[in-house]
C-alpha cells in the first residue's frame, strides 16, 4: 500500500544550475566591500604615516610605538635621537617613531 503511493508522485524538475559568474558574483561583490572597507583605508594611513616620517626634524616633539614621548635631538636615515628627559638620550629606528606628540596631546 505504501509502496504504491511512493511510485505515483511525480519527481520534482531539476532545478537549472546558475551559471560560472553567477556563481562568481557574490565572491566579487564581498572582495570589492572588502578592498573598499579595509584596505584602501589601510593604504592611506600608511602613505601619510610615510609622509610624515619623511618630515621629521630636529625640536619635534613625537611619540615612538612603545607609548615614549620625547624631543627628536638628532636625525639620520635609519636612526633617531630622542631625548626623553633632561640629560637622557635614547636611540629608536625612525620607524619605531608613530606620530607627533603635540597632536596627540591635543586629542585628550
Amino acid at each position: 500500500m505504501f509502496s504504491s503511493m511512493a511510485w505515483a508522485q511525480a519527481a520534482a524538475p531539476a532545478a537549472a544550475t546558475p551559471s560560472i559568474w553567477e556563481q562568481l558574483f557574490p565572491f566579487a561583490i564581498i572582495l570589492l566591500v572588502f578592498f573598499f572597507l579595509v584596505i584602501r583605508p589601510q593604504q592611506r594611513r600608511n602613505q601619510e604615516q610615510l609622509k610624515f616620517r619623511g618630515g621629521l626634524k630636529k625640536g619635534d616633539s613625537v611619540f615612538t610605538t612603545s607609548g615614549i614621548l620625547g624631543t627628536i635631538e638628532g636625525l639620520t636615515d635609519h636612526v633617531i635621537t630622542l631625548q626623553i628627559a633632561t640629560g637622557v638620550k635614547i636611540k629608536v629606528l625612525r620607524t619605531a617613531i608613530a606620530g607627533g606628540a603635540s597632536e596627540e596631546l591635543e586629542k585628550k
